[in-house]
């Protein structure tokens, strides 16, 4: 684990975050009670929020099976969160137990639990640098230097792209992670979407807007930009529990949650 100078007096306990919030959804334990009320907030105004967040989540255990089924065996998930168990090293290495991972968030909780996300197969190879996103050549060189850029990787993106606003060039950002990748290397992405019910989209983002987050939800044709260039695997741009069903789901319902896996040729 590479340390960035982090402290625990550098945790922002009387501000919500996004981070925390998500881990309030999943009924994890890492937040504090500014987070829970900002949660159930978002939960008065929409009550399916927590199964939102489940979708989101099985989505990703899905798709990180099927990219590493495809054989690939390294993978750089970008936006980690706080651990929830499985984690994406655990569900690869399962398919593949000398996968290796590597882990890249900005959010000081997620480095105070990442030593969570470093205990894989004692054939794979698990990492985290505490990085942002809007610098990915920051994250890119981490990468490098903890996996095989020659060989395909598999890109994780769950759950991340609706806090880079369109100032802040999310398009870019993801071309700038995707380019050092070589063919064969997928791209997972989850995104929020506001064409469900805009008017309650807009006052949950307010929600986060008032804790100093801005967030961005994007309609399907948004989302699909993401993968221009791309072969997009089947079923293609979904809702997320529309993308490869497997049975015994938790969330079988639509949420409003778009998801796709593309191959980079």
């Amino acid at each position: 684990m590479t340390d960035t100078g982090f402290s625990p007096d550098r945790i922002d306990t009387g501000t919500p975050h996004s981070a925390r919030m998500y881990d309030w959804f999943l009924d994890g334990k890492d937040h504090y009670p500014v987070d829970a009320d900002a949660a159930r907030t978002v939960l008065d105004l929409f009550p399916g929020v927590k199964d939102t967040a489940w979708a989101n989540r099985e989505f990703m255990h899905r798709a990180a099976r099927f990219v590493a089924g495809r054989g690939v065996g390294q993978f750089l998930d970008v936006g980690t969160g706080i651990p929830t168990e499985p984690n994406l090293h655990q569900v690869v290495q399962a398919v593949d137990p000398a996968a290796r991972v590597v882990y890249a968030d900005n959010d000081p909780i997620v480095l105070r639990h990442a030593e969570a996300l470093l205990h894989g197969t004692s054939e794979g190879r698990t990492a985290y640098v505490h990085a942002d996103v809007r610098e990915p050549e920051h994250i890119v060189a981490y990468a490098r230097e903890h996996l095989d850029l020659t060989r395909p990787v598999g890109l994780s993106l769950i759950a991340l792209l609706p806090f880079v606003t369109d100032e802040q060039d999310p398009h870019g950002v993801v071309r700038t992670l995707l380019e050092p990748l070589p063919s064969g290397s997928h791209l997972m992405i989850s995104h929020v979407s506001d064409e469900f019910d805009p008017e309650v989209w807009e006052r949950i983002a307010a929600v986060y807007r008032s804790g100093g987050t801005p967030v961005r939800a994007r309609s399907r044709t948004e989302v699909a930009r993401f993968f221009d260039g791309l072969e997009l695997c089947a079923p293609g741009v979904v809702p997320a529990t529309r993308w490869q069903p497997e049975p015994g789901m938790r969330v079988p319902g639509l949420q409003p949650v778009y998801v796709g896996v593309a191959r980079k040729p």
